[in-house]
């Protein structure tokens, strides 16, 4: 018997190599493919880091009821800028996102709005963490069956 009992082994290689490149988008499972498939097919970033939380980065835009996550969010962005070198963030909000109606209770009629607004603010709290560090800001919503983004806050 080995020290392992292993139950699966991937077939894709282990490459050691940073990006230096980290996606900070709500947990929503419906997403995660789409935005693997943005951040790869479009941004050209694989094996980005990921810090995935209920409402992404709508945690880093100074929200009193979402204070805890902010701290906790940033904490750990500032930990990757400084141990992986990170020298791009990519923050993603999307379409119906939960965190907003259930945690923030924002109307359905002021959602969109408000979550640019909070990707903005978001931008200017991950740029303060380090000097020269770029973040791009994006926002997820169906379109005829499928998520497409658009940019925020440019």
């Amino acid at each position: 018997m080995t020290e392992y009992d292993t139950v699966f082994a991937s077939s894709v290689p282990f490459d050691n190599t940073r990006i230096h490149a980290a996606a900070v988008y709500c947990s929503d499972g419906r997403l995660g493919e789409q935005f693997d498939d943005f951040m790869y097919g479009e941004l050209g970033l694989h094996r980005y880091d990921r810090l995935a939380v209920p409402g992404g980065a709508a945690c880093l835009a100074g929200h009193f009821a979402a204070y805890r996550e902010g701290e906790v969010v940033a904490s750990q962005l500032e930990f990757l800028i400084s141990v992986h070198g990170l020298r791009r963030v990519v923050l993603i909000a999307h379409q119906d996102c939960a965190f907003y109606s259930a945690r923030l209770d924002v109307s359905p009629i002021d959602l969109v709005g408000r979550q640019h607004q909070d990707l903005a603010k978001a931008i200017e709290r991950v740029r303060s963490m380090h000097h020269g560090l770029e973040v791009d800001a994006y926002l997820a919503r169906i379109a005829d069956g499928l998520i497409v983004f658009d940019r925020s806050c440019a």
